[in-house]
């Protein structure tokens, strides 16, 4: 322990001398967490980098911690020092933009999965709690969800609404909004939350729900963490299903497409029999993504083969869709999905269908990860686009990008995919076009560095540059999703109408201003110059 003091702080010393910091090393010394405050070098490392890995900012020090109250005691004490320093809680590391890191303060890596805590004898937070009585779990905010659903599936209960990837942190997802192919039916997952336990900017430990201390929980759903972390959520269940049928069908005319996604999320309201579980779609740009993205779907001896369809423009639209079913109605599942399947308009020749269990549907993304680790292909930079397009202008936006900025060459899935928002409340501080229906519209690519030009990641941001030109030329009015800013006008153009309250709970529960500064929206308070009012970040 002697040696871990010294190494704190030789290394905030050295973060005074290299970036101007003030900190008393004491401030953290005293802190006196049941988990750990780490400088170990491999810690930082981890830290200093996410899935982006676009930015990098090494932190002072890095907190796993055993229980909300060592993250309350470390926020306290940030929120106390007379010269200041920030916090930013990490679960998964998979943000893009830095939107997790700092250099001016303390990580708290909030994953189970690479806490240190039980291998160094001290606490470690709670696995997930269900109550089948009451159909929801609690769950650790850095639990990840590939976990949460391990831990429910042992009472046959689920989630109800997912991300495509499940690992990601609980605690990171409800920051942002979570997404998949069920939001239509059930809303993001900040839909499906009963109750969370946050620790604020002041190092208050407040539980938070429809009743009590309501503004915080709404301002936290969807808030990027900018009001507190979550510690811990009570998430909504419902019975889980056993298997799935996932069918994919092609499409030529970009109208019929999206007509006919925007038909299959208008059912959200049917009986469970008159409507898909999960409805989801993506671009083919060039003929070999069909077949390596998301291999696992398709057996090797019947790849698709689509050189032969006359694509609109260039470009073909795959729709993937789902049934959920248990065993006992095994027997009508194939009628429910063909008076589906006769109501759309895809191209008759193009159907594909396999069967499957309900978990590995669901951590289907997982095995394409595993395939692009075992070439290198993971650990890259990952110059992600994802916007939430209004419904009225999307054909414009196939048009202008899919047809006209997109070459034939990409280096990742381009997703799109519509959304009811009548699933999403408005209270959250997540933000959607201004139309009954939009959709999220997400350009997955990887830069590579193997000599083709239109995978470099100059040629691919300079691309997400040319797509958000185009809309803002346009008068496309779309809405950054994970978004990410430089400038304090775009963020205030961002939140539109709800930017006022979002800045008067920022005061409010983060008046210093020490959270989440990755995602660089407020400047800390300790950091900002005395000669000027500005609280938003000139970055």
């Amino acid at each position: 322990m002697e040696i871990n003091k010294l190494l704190l702080t030789f290394a905030i010393c050295r973060l005074i001398v290299t970036v101007g910091l003030t900190v008393d090393p004491a401030e953290l010394l005293r802190l006196g967490v049941d988990g750990q405050l780490s400088v170990d070098p491999s810690d930082v490392e981890i830290a200093s980098v996410d899935f982006g890995l676009l930015s990098r900012a090494e932190p002072m020090a890095v907190l796993h911690p055993a229980s909300a109250e060592d993250i309350a005691r470390l926020v306290r004490s940030a929120y106390n020092s007379a010269t200041g320093f920030t916090v930013s809680a990490r679960g998964h590391g998979h943000s893009i933009n830095g939107q997790a890191q700092t250099s001016s303060g303390v990580v708290i890596e909030m994953s189970r999965r690479r806490s240190r805590g039980s291998q160094l004898g001290f606490g470690n937070p709670n696995p997930p709690q269900v109550s089948v009585k009451e159909m929801h779990a609690d769950v650790w905010g850095g639990e990840l969800w590939i976990d949460v659903l391990r831990s429910t599936l042992e009472y046959g209960l689920a989630p109800k609404s997912w991300t495509d990837y499940l690992y990601l942190s609980v605690g990171g997802t409800l920051s942002n909004a979570g997404i998949s192919g069920q939001a239509f039916n059930h809303g993001p997952q900040i839909s499906n939350v009963h109750e969370l336990d946050v620790v604020t900017g002041k190092g208050e430990i407040l539980t938070c729900s429809e009743d009590e201390n309501s503004e915080l929980f709404h301002a936290v759903l969807g808030g990027l963490g900018q009001f507190g972390i979550i510690t811990r959520a009570r998430i909504s269940l419902e019975p889980a299903p056993q298997r799935v049928r996932w069918i994919r069908v092609l499409y030529s005319s970009f109208s019929s497409f999206a007509r006919d996604q925007e038909y299959l999320i208008s059912l959200y309201g049917n009986p469970p029999t008159q409507k898909f579980d999960y409805v989801e779609g993506f671009v083919i740009v060039e003929e070999g993504l069909i077949n390596n993205w998301r291999s696992s779907f398709f057996s090797p001896r019947n790849p698709v083969k689509i050189s032969s369809i006359a694509a609109d423009g260039g470009v073909l639209y795959c729709l993937e869709i789902t049934k959920n079913y248990h065993q006992s109605n095994v027997d009508t599942i194939d009628q429910e999905v063909e008076s589906l399947l006769k109501k759309l308009n895809f191209i008759p020749s193009s159907v594909f269908t396999t069967d499957l269990p309900y978990v590995d549907f669901l951590d289907r993304v997982h095995d394409a990860e595993l395939k692009l680790r075992s070439k290198g292909l993971w650990d890259v930079p990952h110059p992600w686009l994802n916007l939430f397009v209004p419904k009225s202008r999307i054909a414009d936006f196939d048009k202008g990008v899919f047809k006209g900025i997109l070459d034939n060459k990409t280096s990742g899935p381009i997703l799109i995919y519509p959304m009811n928002t009548n699933k999403w409340d408005q209270r959250s501080s997540a933000v959607t076009p201004d139309e009954d229906v939009f959709y999220l519209v997400a350009f997955l690519r990887s830069a590579l560095d193997n000599g083709e030009e239109t995978q470099t990641l100059e040629y691919l941001s300079n691309q997400n540059r040319q797509i958000l030109r185009f809309c803002d030329d346009a008068g496309i009015k779309v809405k950054q999703y994970l978004p990410h800013y430089t400038t304090q006008q775009q963020w205030v153009d961002h939140f539109g109408d709800k930017w006022s309250q979002f800045y008067k709970k920022k005061m409010e529960f983060d008046p210093r201003r020490i959270l989440a500064t990755g995602q660089r929206i407020f400047t800390p308070s300790f950091l900002a110059s005395s000669s000027s009012s500005a609280n938003v970040a000139p970055w």
